[in-house]
């Protein structure tokens, strides 16, 4: 069962997240964090403030850019600075990646955040699934599909297998 954080820092909304239980690496991802912006600076701070007491010290986080319309280099968060680094080429666009010197490193996906919170509640389960191992991209694609499928499961416009 999925580890899920919510915590209020720094006077913002909650933070969306959900974490893998503690026990030996599996999969791909090690949770899922659901935005409420695309503004990495203001995202950012409230994730590393729930994370550095439970992973120690995050340091440097890398993002794919064709989602984060701001690219800091650097984000200034609770006392310190996380270094930014954007890749367009080998990171998957719904991936984060979190680095800090005690626990080294983990995944998480990024749910897009105009996602409504059922679709959000199945990719935070699927990307805490051990027995998945599947990319963010992989999850995101998985969860567009079903929802073009519900209408003609649920007896809206047939599929073209149907007519």
């Amino acid at each position: 069962m999925p580890t899920t954080l919510m915590a209020t820092p720094s006077g913002y909304p909650p933070v969306r997240l959900s974490l893998k239980p503690p026990g030996p690496p599996s999969g791909l991802l090690d949770g899922a964090w659901w935005p409420r912006s695309r503004e990495l600076t203001r995202e950012l701070p409230s994730l590393t403030d729930l994370l550095d007491p439970r992973w120690g010290l995050i340091t440097r986080v890398t993002v794919n850019p064709t989602h984060w319309p701001d690219a800091p280099r650097k984000v200034p968060v609770n006392g310190h600075v996380v270094k930014v680094g954007w890749f367009q080429d080998g990171q998957d666009v719904h991936q984060l990646l979190l680095l800090s010197y005690r626990v080294q490193r983990w995944d998480l996906l990024i749910i897009p955040p105009e996602t409504g919170a059922a679709a959000a509640a199945r990719l935070m389960a699927a990307a805490c699934d051990p027995r998945w191992f599947r990319t963010g991209s992989e999850l995101i694609a998985d969860e567009l599909e079903r929802r073009l499928a519900e209408p003609a499961e649920a007896g809206g416009p047939a599929s073209p297998e149907r007519r």
